[in-house]
This record gives structure tokens, C-alpha cells and sequence, in this order.
């Protein structure tokens, strides 16, 4: 039989209007099954026990069924580096990724993770998180692409390009969430200006892109918090960017007030049914709250899912998950994310690449080196069947040579073991102990205990058990490892940005007895390095590189892959030189300035600026030309491979506009585009800069002002590239609506 939601699946795929067909399925709802739509699929205490037993990484989480019409719901999976249920592949965290700054690589890791999503069942996925990066202690940096609102929304829009081919996508977490240990409480104070030239640009890019979903923060904006916050979810979100998509509350504890909430525009508490339904029921029952508020939330994610065919998006076979072809393309993701920051000379030859025919020994040192380390442990998790590790990397591309492996806990022996061969590679860093997804307890909820049902919905038990049945996927042996469990890990704001003291001594030693000496850097962001990087030859930041990061690792090393990334934040000297950042904040407010940009602003000079990589070859710019193109600049340059190999190099374009009124960064990012070229070949390449790019918010009129005058234009390899094309366009006043 043809059920009600199968009728208004078809009647919009053959051209009727979702929102249209939504409201026809509402008007066969019942109360209770609208009042439903409003909360996750499962019960608080059942799912809780289930999530402590690893079922996170196990099944979907479901919300807004309704069998009776056969709605089927939407089926919830995260994260931004891989799908987090089964044996999936697990990809390099999403900052490795921005400092490819390859848009097309982006929507390729899309699509493959959308493959995988709906191979475990998922039709929402949860990984589009681009909170911009305000400070690099955050603890979720990892999650994000970077420092920069245009280069951040352009890899967000990129992957919800790809994952959108197959399944919804989720941006998260609105907004201005760039804290973790006070995350749940802290509020956020912000200008007009601020908020809207610096923090939500990107997410505007992504709801622009046509995303399907946006998940709310945990955190206040202004004195409100976000899952209550009628500014963000309506003001900005509905009326002024005109989203037509639903959205979510982040899990557990995303709102504070539910009835507030409904009205504000969440429309969905997620991941359970938990605080706000009792008191949503009770306002209506007392006329509080009418259902016709109720009836909107519904809409918007009905209309979404019957927009996007959920009910019929095709399954993909369980064993696409992490195949061959996937795992190859984690393995170029690595490969297109590693940063080469140093390459010093010694004995008049570069160290990197390694000569391999004159090699016989080569140390490989740290406890990094042979773990598995993926990043964070919270909800990014990735349940990878297998990870390369750099030693297994390292081994596999040098074979004959003698490898020999020290965890340095005894520094003594390593120094030895350094000494004795003709290359030292170190490998430090950090773990999911040192930064991740805040999943500690926190007295900052303890009050909304009350809020939490006593006890479950039998009725919901009983389904949820049944849904648990179908939805079972086996724990991988990784789960059993010592090194974990099925909990989520603690994690929290990084407590500092440099390497822990042993590890700088580690350095410091070996470098003493080895002149040769490669540091390799594991991590989510920056790490100020300027105490011990000039004591060694070369300094490679490899992140949390995925799956098949030590095979990546060794092709960078080995010169038989170019390493072509550029930094997606600025490397600072001393952290005096970056914004204020208490992780224990209850209140702290969110400057202009932030990163390069207040660097810039201050006169100060970085370790590393922003996009900043070095390479194995060389590249000149000449040429450069601009031309007006309507609502746009057609920046044109012609780039040469002068080297002697192959690479690939990113031409980034900053605009700045010198003796204005308005405080602005001295060079902001506009646009950028990547290019593989062999030794010796030129290529023109054309970077489109929309003139709305240049505008800023007019807090008294709020919409965009597009300031007339000459602005500089700088065609680079990093911001304030010495090397840089400087080019200017004069343009007129223009205003744009919001």
C-alpha cells in the first residue's frame, strides 16, 4: 500500500511544492505525532546506556518517524572526518584538510563519505563543522579548515557539495562555538560588525550552497543561548538569509528553555527525547504555545526531507566502507594536507626529500610514531578497520634501509639512536588527551538535570529496542584495543600552545648529536614552535592524518609526493600575540581582530604566516591582471613551475583598502586557486573575487557597504608574501542587501 509520505515524495519529485506537501502530511498528523516531530527518536535513558556501550559508533539516530503515514524520519550520523559508525574510512581531520586548500578534493572526500553514510543507513550527516578558528587552544579545532572566513566557507561548502549527492548535511555549530571546556556555559559578546564580517560569513557561503540542516551551539551569543537564540535561528537564519532547511539542537543539553526554543526556531532537540517535551506539551495544553508554532518546526523538516527524497535515497552495500578506492583517497588527502614549514641545507644539500640510494640508517623516534592516533575521541570518532601508522609508513617506503624505532623513553637511547644514523625523524605531538571534543563532567549542566525525564516512554523503549535490532553494526576489534574503550574520550582546550617540555628536549638533544634531524608535528592547529625550530633541519606538520596518514607521511619524505599545503592559520611567536583565550571563561567577548589579521594589526611578525607551505620545487608569478566582470574581479595571473620537479602550488589573493575610515584587516583572504604544474610548465590561472567580498556590515542601516575608492590587491604564496604581485582596482559605492 502507498503510504502518505510515499504520495508527497512523488507529487514533489514531479514538480509540487515540499513546503506544500509538507503541510498536507501535517493535516493528517495527530497532536502527539506533531509534538513528536519535535524531538529525537529516542528515549533519554534507554539511549544514554546504549551511547556508554559504543552504540554511537553502532547505529543512526533517529527523529521525526511517523509510521502510521510512513514518514520514515531523518537518520542522523556524524563526523567531519568519516562516518562514525562501523569499520569506515577514516580521513585526516578536517584542518589537514584546509591546509590543502583543494575545493575539489573537499567535495571528493564529500561524496565518498556520503557513499558510506548511506551504506550504514544514515540520510543526515553531521560533519560540516566551520567554527572559524579563533584561537588555536580550542580543543575542536581539529574540526574546522582554519582562521580565515573565506577559506573556511568555501571547504565547508565544498563538502556539503559532495555529501549532498547522496544524503542531508548538517553546518554546525551556529554560532561563534569556538571554546570547549565553558562551552556550556559561556556566553559570547559580539558587535554587529563582528558577528557578520568575521564569524558567520562562512556559514552564510554554506547555507548558500543549499545545506540542508544547521545545527545550534551549546553556548550564549548576546545573553541568549543558541538553542533559545530567536536572533540567530530566525532573525539571521530564516529571515534574513532565507534558509529553507530545519534545524537541530547539538546533543544533550543544546537548549535551556524548551518552550523558548520552539519559538526562537529549533526545530528539533536532538539526540533524545528529553527536556523540552514535557514543558512544550504543558504550553500547549495550556494555550501558552500555539500548535500553529508547533506546525512550522514540522515544516521545516518534512519539506526538507521530501526536498531531498528522503525515503529514497539509494543504500550503498556494506562494503564500501573504507574499500580500496576510498582508502586510496584518504591516503592523497594526506598527501595534499602535510605542510612543509623548514628545509634547511646541511653539507650544501637540502634534507628533504631524503636521498634514499645513499641511506642505510635512519632513526625513527616517539611514542607518535607507532600509535594510532586519529585525533579526537569524542564525536569526530572514526572506527577506521586499520590505520597506518609513520613508523609502518616509514618501514614500508624504506625498505632495505635499517629503520630502527625508539618511544624515547629513555632519552639517552634515542640521542644514541640518533647519533648513530644518517637521519633522525621525530615524531611529536599531541593525542584526544591533550585537545578534543569536551566530553568531561561538567557543573556547568548539573542544574539541568531537573529538565531530564525520570523515566523513559515505555512505548519509545519498545521501539528504540526494536530500531537497535535492525540498526547493529559490530564494534570493531579497535574498540577492544588497550589503548581505548567505547567511551568517549575526555579531551578539552588544549592547555598550551607549545610541545610539552619533554618533547622540546627531545628535540633539543637530538638535534645536538644529528644535524640531519626532521621534526614531524601531530596536531589540530598551531603550535608555537620558534624555541627549538631553528635548531633542527626540517619541520613537517602532518596532523591527525587519517587512516593512511603513515604511507602519506613517507611519500612527503621520500619526495616521491611534493608537498604542496599551506597553513590555514598564522603561527605566532609568543601567544601574547593572539587574542585573550580562558577556557574556564563564563564571559568573554569576541574582538574583530583575531589570528593574521591582529598580527597584521599589530605590527607583529609570525613564526609562519598564514599560508605559508614550502615545496620541493619552486613557482614565479607574472602577468597579473585584473579585470572588472560585472559583480566581480577576474584576478589573472601566470604562475611557472621554475623548479626541477613536479608540484603544485595555491595562489592566494588578499585585498586590502589602505586610508580608509573603517578599521579593517590590512590584507584580507578573497579568493584562492590550486594548480599542479610539471618542471617548467606555466599555467594562467583566473581567481573570481565577488566585489561583495570587499563590503562590511553598515550596523545603522544593516545591509553591506561596498566602499568606493583603490584597493590593493595582492596576488601571493602567504600573507604578506615579500614576492607578492601587488595590483589595484579602483571601484564605486555600492550597497548590498543582507
Amino acid at each position: 500500500m502507498t503510504t502518505e509520505y510515499a504520495k508527497a515524495l512523488k507529487k514533489v519529485r514531479d514538480g509540487s511544492d515540499h513546503h506544500e506537501q509538507a503541510r498536507v502530511l501535517i493535516a493528517q498528523m495527530t497532536q502527539e505525532e506533531r509534538l513528536h516531530c519535535l524531538d529525537g527518536g529516542s528515549p533519554f535513558w534507554e539511549g544514554i546506556k546504549d551511547m556508554s556501550k559504543g552504540g554511537y559508533h553502532q547505529r543512526t539516530f533517529p527523529a521525526c518517524r511517523i509510521p502510521r503515514l510512513g514518514i520514515p524520519g531523518f537518520h542522523f550520523s556524524d563526523g567531519p572526518r568519516g562516518v562514525v559508525i562501523g569499520p569506515a574510512t577514516a580521513f585526516p581531520v578536517s584542518m589537514a584538510r584546509g591546509a590543502s586548500f583543494d575545493i575539489d578534493l573537499e567535495e571528493r572526500i564529500g561524496d565518498v563519505i556520503g557513499q558510506e553514510l548511506r551504506a550504514v543507513g544514515a540520510t543526515l550527516y553531521g560533519g560540516v563543522c566551520v567554527n572559524l578558528l579563533r584561537h588555536p587552544a580550542w580543543g575542536r579545532a581539529q574540526e574546522t579548515y582554519g582562521e580565515d572566513p573565506h577559506h573556511v566557507g568555501e571547504m565547508g561548502a565544498a563538502l556539503t557539495r559532495g555529501a549532498q549527492r547522496h544524503v542531508m548535511a548538517t553546518v554546525k555549530h551556529f554560532a561563534l562555538n569556538s571554546m570547549e571546556n565553558a562551552r556550556f556555559r559561556v556566553d559570547v559578546t559580539v558587535d554587529e560588525r563582528t558577528l557578520h564580517e568575521v564569524y558567520l560569513p562562512h556559514f552564510k557561503r554554506i547555507i548558500d550552497e543549499g545545506v540542508a540542516c544547521v545545527m545550534s551551539a551549546y553556548n550564549s551569543v548576546n545573553g541568549d543561548f543558541c538553542g533559545d537564540n530567536e536572533a540567530l535561528l530566525t532573525d539571521i537564519l530564516r529571515d534574513e538569509w532565507d534558509f529553507d532547511g530545519f534545524v537541530v539542537s547539538d546533543w544533550i543539553f543544546g537548549l535551556r528553555d524548551g518552550v523558548k526554543s520552539v519559538r526562537a526556531g529549533l526545530d528539533v532537540e536532538m539526540p533524545y527525547r528529553m527536556m523540552r517535551h514535557a514543558p512544550i506539551v504543558e504550553a500547549v495544553a495550556s494555550g501558552e504555545l500555539s500548535m500553529d508554532v508547533v506546525d512550522r518546526a514540522v515544516e521545516h523538516t518534512l519539506s526538507t526531507m521530501l526536498r531531498f527524497g528522503v525515503g529514497e535515497m539509494p543504500t550503498q552495500p556494506a562494503d564500501v566502507l573504507a574499500q580500496p578506492s576510498h582508502r586510496a583517497l584518504a591516503r592523497e588527502v594526506a598527501q595534499k594536507s602535510m605542510v612543509l614549514l623548514r628545509n634547511e641545507l646541511v653539507d650544501g644539500v637540502a634534507v628533504l626529500p631524503l636521498q634514499r640510494a645513499s641511506l642505510t640508517r635512519v632513526a625513527v623516534i616517539g611514542e607518535l610514531a607507532r600509535k594510532r592516533n586519529l585525533g579526537d575521541g569524542g564525536s569526530s570518532d572514526v572506527m577506521a578497520p586499520e590505520v597506518v601508522s609513520a613508523l609502518a609508513g616509514i618501514q614500508n617506503a624504506l625498505a632495505g634501509v635499517d629503520v630502527s624505532y625508539d618511544d624515547a623513553a629513555d632519552m639517552h637511547q634515542a640521542v644514541a639512536q640518533a647519533a648513530a644514523s644518517e637521519i633522525a625523524i621525530v615524531i611529536v605531538g599531541y593525542t584526544k588527551a591533550d585537545e578534543g571534543e569536551f566530553i568531561g563532567t561538567s557543573s556547568d549542566t548539573t542544574h539541568l538535570a531537573s529538565h531530564i525525564p525520570k523515566t523513559d516512554d515505555p512505548v519509545l523503549v519498545e521501539e528504540f529496542t526494536v530500531f537497535k535490532a535492525q540498526q547493529e553494526w559490530a564494534l570493531p576489534s579497535v574498540m577492544k584495543d588497550i589503548e581505548r574503550d567505547v567511551n568517549f574520550a575526555v579531551g578539552g582546550d588544549r592547555a598550551s600552545l607549545r610541545l610539552a617540555p619533554k618533547d622540546v628536549e627531545l628535540i633539543r638533544a637530538i638535534a645536538k648529536v644529528q644535524p640531519r634531524t626532521i621534526v614531524v608535528l601531530v596536531c589540530g592547529s598551531a603550535v608555537l614552535i620558534d624555541e627549538w625550530h631553528d635548531d633542527v633541519a626540517a619541520v613537517v606538520v602532518s596532523w591527525y592524518c587519517g587512516m593512511q596518514g603513515g604511507h602519506a607521511l613517507a611519500d612527503i619524505l621520500t619526495g616521491a609526493i611534493n608537498p604542496s599545503a599551506c597553513l590555514p592559520f598564522v603561527i605566532p611567536e609568543q601567544e601574547d600575540d593572539l587574542v585573550f583565550f580562558d577556557r574556564d571563561a563564563r564571559e568573554i567577548t569576541y574582538e574583530y581582530f583575531h589570528g593574521q589579521w591582529l598580527l597584521d594589526k599589530n605590527n607583529r611578525r609570525a613564526t609562519y604566516p598564514f599560508g605559508f607551505g614550502l615545496s620541493y620545487t619552486s613557482f614565479s608569478y607574472s602577468n597579473a591582471d585584473l579585470k572588472a566582470d560585472g559583480d566581480a574581479i577576474a584576478v589573472t595571473v601566470d604562475v611557472t613551475n621554475t623548479g626541477a620537479v613536479s608540484g603544485a602550488t595555491v595562489v592566494q589573493i588578499y585585498a586590502g583598502l589602505s586610508g580608509s575610515k573603517i578599521e579593517r584587516p590590512r590584507r584580507r583572504l578573497v579568493g584562492f586557486g590550486r594548480v599542479d604544474l610539471t618542471a617548467g610548465q606555466t599555467q594562467t590561472v583566473v581567481v573570481q573575487v565577488p566585489l561583495r567580498s570587499l563590503a562590511i556590515r553598515d550596523v545603522n542601516s544593516h545591509d553591506w557597504l561596498l566602499e568606493s575608492g583603490s584597493w590593493n590587491i595582492e596576488i601571493a604564496q602567504f600573507s604578506g608574501d615579500p614576492q607578492a604581485l601587488p595590483q589595484s582596482v579602483v571601484v564605486t559605492e555600492q550597497r548590498y542587501q543582507s
